[in-house]
């Protein structure tokens, strides 16, 4: 009975310890570090929904871009910070899910140092070419043109290690196409390199695209999702263009450091959740592609390791190493 009544109390006091935790938080200024520069896609999402969150946690909400490393200077910010959730990071797929098997050493264990809170966003990366230079409308007309080029092909990513990067490389090996790779620091001089004519094609998300499209200097050829997105309809999937295995979704997520009450990584989930399904933030969401996710912690997290367990055998095959 004594050992009972002790297990009960110490449940009952973790419980009480996070519901105050959560009740006095935030306390400041909650900052959310956004890894890539601004006009990216990762900024224009934090930017959608800081204000709504700052009614709602009655504090100002800091966006702070760290660009650089593939993201982890940012990242790497967000594992330190040990503020309580004070402290907020937009994390994706490179410096989460790619980077240990990308790079020997990093400045963090992103499974220990990162504590997934809420996914954002999840979309197909999209192939795009200059609609100068290249003449291809099809991914097949792509591939045959790429070809007859003798090698002289390049395309831009927005990093080492990104998915932008990745997602190439593998269409890259199951299309025979040879390329050279050109990163960049973030989507949008990714995507200007496509509309000047620096770089023939690339695989990104669609905002930092969006504006070339509309001003004809770049052309959207295919998705690399297995269904249509609906912000995406008019677009091919890579499956139906006869690449089933170039597969690929660029997630987003917040993300704290580590000894961040549990009662406080709830309230920002409930918090999240709630904004994603604001009309006005889906409505931005939408114009860019992208496509609000929300959903728990836990979701999150088995997400991040699905992504691990399937891109690092094919991040091996690939030969891909940044260091």
């Amino acid at each position: 009975m004594l050992r009972r009544s002790l297990l009960l109390f110490v449940i009952a006091a973790a419980s009480s310890a996070s519901v105050l935790a959560q009740a006095s938080w935030p306390s400041k200024p909650v900052k959310i570090v956004v890894p890539a520069p601004a006009g990216s896609s990762l900024d224009l999402i934090v930017r959608a929904m800081s204000d709504k969150l700052g009614i709602r946690w009655g504090q100002p909400v800091v966006v702070e871009n760290k660009p650089g490393a593939g993201g982890m200077l940012g990242m790497d910010v967000v594992a330190k910070a040990g503020d309580g959730g004070h402290t907020l990071g937009i994390g994706f797929n490179g410096p989460v899910a790619f980077a240990p098997f990308l790079y020997r050493k990093m400045p963090y264990d992103p499974g220990k140092d990162l504590l997934p809170v809420v996914m954002t966003t999840s979309q197909p990366n999209v192939l795009a070419v200059n609609a100068d230079k290249v003449p291809a409308k099809t991914v097949a007309e792509f591939v045959a043109w790429a070809k007859a080029q003798d090698g002289k092909v390049n395309y831009s990513s927005l990093g080492n290690g990104s998915s932008a990067h990745l997602t190439m490389e593998l269409f890259l090996a199951e299309s025979g196409v040879k390329a050279t790779h050109i990163p960049f620091n973030g989507s949008p001089p990714a995507a200007m390199a496509v509309a000047q004519g620096e770089a023939d094609a690339t695989f990104m998300v669609a905002p930092a695209l969006l504006p070339h499209v509309r001003n004809n200097k770049v052309r959207l050829l295919a998705a690399s999702s297995a269904q249509r997105p609906d912000s995406l309809k008019d677009l091919p999937t890579l499956a139906a263009a006869g690449y089933p295995n170039v597969e690929s979704l660029a997630w987003n997520g917040l993300f704290a450091s580590p000894g961040t009450p549990e009662g406080v990584i709830a309230r920002i989930n409930a918090d999240v959740n709630e904004v994603l399904k604001d009309a006005a933030v889906k409505a931005t969401l939408d114009a860019q592609g992208l496509t609000a996710v929300g959903g728990s912690a836990a979701d999150f997290k088995r997400a991040i390791d699905a992504d691990v367990k399937r891109w690092g055998p094919v991040i091996g095959k690939l030969g891909v190493k940044l260091d």
